[in-house]
């Protein structure tokens, strides 16, 4: 599998895996990162939700059986590295804490959810371990309490190994009201692109579709990518782009598929309404193309066929598309499944060149027996 993934790059660029899913070991684990009053109290677990594949949530090389003890899968850092970047060949993986915290009534409980999960980040992956070099992890703030997330952002972003700020893709505004606006700045003070990934667990969220909730979990994952289109077009109309023109955007499940008939759809209604948004003069298909990301989904576009190339090639995803396995979740996606019908070029691109590039990774140097890091460092900030 090393050696296979190995073919897809430049002597120099680095195969990333941007999507790594990791879990406190239990709730119990998650409460002694808490202080009173919030270690008493009542959270959903990650696992519970509205919707449950009707096949084994996780891949069954994720499970960890130690002592008589079942941790989480994705909560052993030795376990995800030996799976991620020795078994896979990946040089670097970017971590994403799963959580339920953003989507609880309680803002004040859902805050300190999350510092603790960036603390368990830092002190267990990102500081300690074997595989430590090779993680750089996703500090998770709460939408629901922008104050207290700039302040989070503060406090973890000169952390060498942090590469990006997490947020929950569930929310009760659209991401181009004003009230966001000091969450982009801070990001962008500090060169950290945010990511938007789909939140696990039940609380305050909002159905996958404009008719309520789908009865299945089959149409409920395939309707998913929608909710990032929204998010995503409410942003450009409303000129945060334009406003913060050093935001990078990373929607992390997927949706890169949707955006070659979205873009023509709005390119061609918002040319002769530009004058109706002058916060926002450029074309909306200029705005995705210099800001927004898209790790690649297992549903997304298509993969055997002769149209794959050309498709990945349609609008300029082939440059905004990034490896992600997703582990340790039922979709894993390994590099040996990335579309066979992609160009070698479009290939290293999205096994690594790009997500370099966005987060700033040293380059590799495979001459010679051994492999090592070289080059810029690893905060992102030469970008």
């Amino acid at each position: 599998m090393r050696q296979q993934g190995r073919q897809l790059l430049s002597i120099n660029a680095p195969q990333v895996d941007a999507k790594v899913q990791i879990h406190f070991e239990s709730d119990d684990d998650l409460r002694d990162y808490l202080s009173e009053p919030f270690a008493s109290r009542g959270f959903p677990h990650v696992d519970v939700s509205w919707y449950a594949p009707p096949w084994p949530k996780y891949v069954d090389r994720s499970h960890i059986v130690d002592r008589g003890t079942h941790p989480h899968p994705g909560s052993d850092p030795g376990t995800v590295g030996a799976e991620i970047i020795t078994a896979l060949g990946n040089d670097y993986a970017i971590l994403h804490p799963a959580s339920a915290a953003t989507l609880l009534p309680d803002w004040h409980l859902g805050s300190a959810i999350l510092a603790a999960t960036n603390r368990m980040l830092v002190e267990r992956w990102l500081d300690a371990g074997e595989y430590c070099e090779h993680f750089r992890g996703t500090i998770r703030v709460n939408t629901r309490d922008i104050e207290g997330a700039v302040a989070e952002i503060d406090r973890w972003a000169d952390h060498p190994r942090v590469a990006q700020v997490g947020i929950a893709l569930q929310s009760l505004d659209p991401f181009g009201a004003a009230r966001f606006k000091p969450l982009w700045r801070a990001a962008c003070d500090h060169d950290l692109p945010v990511a938007i990934a789909i939140e696990s667990g039940m609380g305050t969220t909002h159905p996958s579709t404009p008719s309520g909730p789908p009865r299945t979990f089959r149409h409920h994952f395939l309707y998913q990518p929608l909710a990032f289109v929204w998010h995503l077009l409410n942003m450009i109309a409303e000129g945060v782009f334009e406003e913060f023109p050093d935001l990078e955007i990373v929607f992390t499940d997927g949706g890169a598929d949707m955006m070659t008939p979205i873009l023509w759809r709005f390119d061609t209604f918002g040319r002769p309404h530009l004058d109706q948004t002058p916060w926002a003069p450029q074309l909306p298909s200029r705005y995705v193309g210099d800001h927004v990301y898209f790790v690649h989904g297992l549903l997304d576009g298509p993969t055997h066929s002769s149209m794959a190339a050309e498709w990945l090639r349609m609008t300029g995803k082939e440059h905004h598309v990034l490896y992600g396995s997703s582990y340790p979740a039922w979709h894993m996606v390994t590099p040996d499944r990335l579309p066979d019908g992609w160009t070698a070029a479009q290939s290293a691109r999205v096994a690594g060149g790009t997500a370099a590039r966005l987060y700033g990774l040293p380059a590799i140097d495979r001459r010679g027996d051994g492999i090592s890091a070289r080059g810029t460092e690893p905060n992102g900030a030469h970008r």
